[in-house]
């Protein structure tokens, strides 16, 4: 296994709400980072000036996930700068624009989710798990890690976001079919799937969730936090749960138990 002061990750959507839960965690295992995001590099000195400042070396990947282009730039920046890569976290996603009703949902909003969510994701893995599969081949102590940040959402319908439930429930499918393909090349890929966790994308509905959680939407009556994902990654990424790749791990509290 190798030792996490050695690994190099990049992680999509890297420097707010989830993303940074997880660079901040694998940060503080000695990971060398490469964050992407969409804002200007000016727009995340704050956040790459705190990890820089935890002692944690981090470059800034600017890029849109759906486009093909930014996506091998990403990878391009990485190789350049580091000369590996061990981990891939998918964590870039955004919610249903307007939250239309099924019955309401537009094409242009579909294709975007559909492109940010499960497309730009599947690709990226694919750019991300060629270059792993050559280090392996150089290397054979070499191990990847690939993992995807999907949602409860995969299996708790909203009939105001459908084209984000369909893109969670199939990043589940990817993450095995991935799983599959890479194994023999000694890479891992999992799924993490967090509850409601507290992040710019929830920010809108803290007063309903707020409710929710009083009243026992999950069996731990709190919010998730960031860094409640962000450890579990962390320990995927240390190699702390062998044995299992291809597997599902929910960070939601307890929310999708059922109970009678």
């Amino acid at each position: 296994m190798a030792h996490s002061s050695s690994q190099v990750a990049l992680i999509t959507g890297g420097t707010r709400g989830i993303g940074l839960g997880i660079a901040r965690c694998l940060a503080a295992d000695g990971c060398r980072l490469a964050l992407n995001g969409m804002r200007d590099e000016s727009d995340v000195q704050d956040v790459l000036a705190e990890l820089k400042d935890s002692g944690a070396a981090v470059i800034y990947c600017r890029g849109d996930v759906s486009r093909a282009e930014d996506r091998q730039r990403m990878i391009d920046e990485v190789r350049n700068h580091y000369g590996r890569l061990d981990v891939l976290v998918n964590n870039a996603g955004i919610t249903s624009p307007g939250r239309k009703d099924l019955l309401e949902a537009d094409e242009d909003s579909f294709d975007r989710v559909v492109g940010v969510n499960l497309k730009g994701p599947f690709f990226l893995t694919q750019l991300a798990a060629r270059w792993m599969v050559q280090q392996q081949a150089a290397d054979e102590s070499f191990r990847g890690v690939v993992i995807n940040v999907s949602s409860v959402s995969a299996e708790i319908i909203s009939t105001n976001r459908g084209d984000y439930c369909l893109t969670k429930a199939a990043t589940g499918m990817a993450t095995r079919l991935w799983a599959a393909r890479l194994a023999e090349h000694n890479i891992e890929v999992y799924e993490l799937q967090p509850g409601v966790i507290r992040s710019d994308m929830t920010a809108p509905v803290t007063d309903k969730y707020d409710r929710l959680f009083e009243e026992g939407l999950a069996l731990q009556r709190r919010w998730g936090e960031p860094e409640d994902v962000g450890r579990a990654a962390a320990m995927l990424v240390r190699g702390d749960l062998p044995y299992a790749t291809g597997q599902v791990l929910k960070i939601d509290g307890g929310m999708t138990i059922r109970q009678m």
